[in-house]
């Protein structure tokens, strides 16, 4: 029966999170554009998200990711991320991230660098866990691929911007079952509004709970997230993923209230290589353009 009992409070707390989600015009399901982001931070590696989760376990842990589009076409946006981070004594941990995103002509560069800091509370791998990070970012177009007067005045001026700073922070707590994090992305943006960027986060929060199983079926992570964004209706995210043959293979569901799905499936060698594919299918509103997103992940885990 226990792990009813933790299921029933995974409920109460997904509720309770719900009931707190800020009451405004704004509504879960009819957003068409809203951010989709990789697909990694969800299970594979939550430090995508929340800076608190650098370091949060001893090791050194690697993470790749690329995204496209799944119908191929010139222009269409391609996502390249290189992260790391690891846990570097005195309950400190560290982390970076090397993120690029091309679509067309435009394309955005970010650089965070992590400290972390987890505090231990008790027996069962409990930690209250804090995270922030300092982000550079760069944005430029590409004049060799433009179709017309390279030298349009235009396009130095957008490339003759300054490139700005940003600070990401994030809070969480964690034991051997239960997570619960929020994160503040580009703190900067909430109070200058010139910063805020149409599409990006403005804060995060989420809650899971690992079920662990046996070893035809390993685990089972449900997880639910409220993601607010800039410009665009607030977005839920709702999945599960399972792992079986003691964490060999393991696949993952996700639906999003903008009305598109996220799945796939994972192998692992563990404790060194995980290696998954995920497919993002498109938001209401861009259905008939695009067949939605491929991702493939791979995380490396050393020391």
């Amino acid at each position: 029966m226990r792990p009813f009992q933790h299921f029933n409070g995974l409920l109460i707390a997904v509720f309770m999170l719900c009931a707190s989600m800020p009451a405004s015009g704004q509504s879960l399901g009819n957003t068409n554009a809203a951010t989709t982001p990789l697909g990694i931070q969800f299970f594979l590696d939550p430090y995508m998200a929340n800076p608190s989760f650098a370091g949060l376990d001893s090791g050194l842990h690697i993470s790749i990711a690329y995204r496209k589009q799944w119908t191929d076409m010139p222009g269409s946006p391609q996502t390249k991320l290189l992260a790391a981070n690891g846990y570097i004594g005195h309950r400190v941990g560290a982390g970076l991230q090397v993120y690029n995103d091309v679509a067309g002509l435009l394309s955005n560069t970010r650089v965070a660098g992590t400290y972390a800091y987890h505090l231990p509370l008790g027996d069962d791998n409990q930690h209250l866990n804090f995270g922030i990070s300092g982000v550079f970012y760069s944005k430029y177009i590409n004049a060799k691929d433009i179709n017309g007067d390279p030298n349009d005045p235009s396009v130095g001026a957008f490339n003759r911007r300054d490139n700005y700073f940003e600070s990401d922070f994030g809070i969480s707590y964690t034991d051997s079952h239960w997570m619960v994090q929020a994160a503040v992305p580009n703190i900067f943006s909430v109070t200058r509004e010139e910063s805020r960027v149409v599409g990006t986060e403005k804060f995060i929060a989420g809650t899971g709970y690992k079920f662990f199983i046996g070893e035809e079926i390993s685990f089972a992570t449900p997880k639910v997230f409220y993601r607010n964004v800039y410009g665009h209706e607030s977005v839920v995210d709702a999945g599960v993923q399972v792992g079986f043959l003691r964490n060999l293979f393991d696949v993952t569901g996700m639906y999003h209230s903008t009305g598109n799905f996220t799945a796939g499936a994972g192998i692992g060698w563990l404790p060194y290589v995980q290696l998954q594919f995920l497919y993002t299918s498109q938001t209401n509103g861009l259905r008939s353009y695009t067949n939605g997103t491929m991702e493939l992940n791979l995380r490396v885990h050393l020391f």
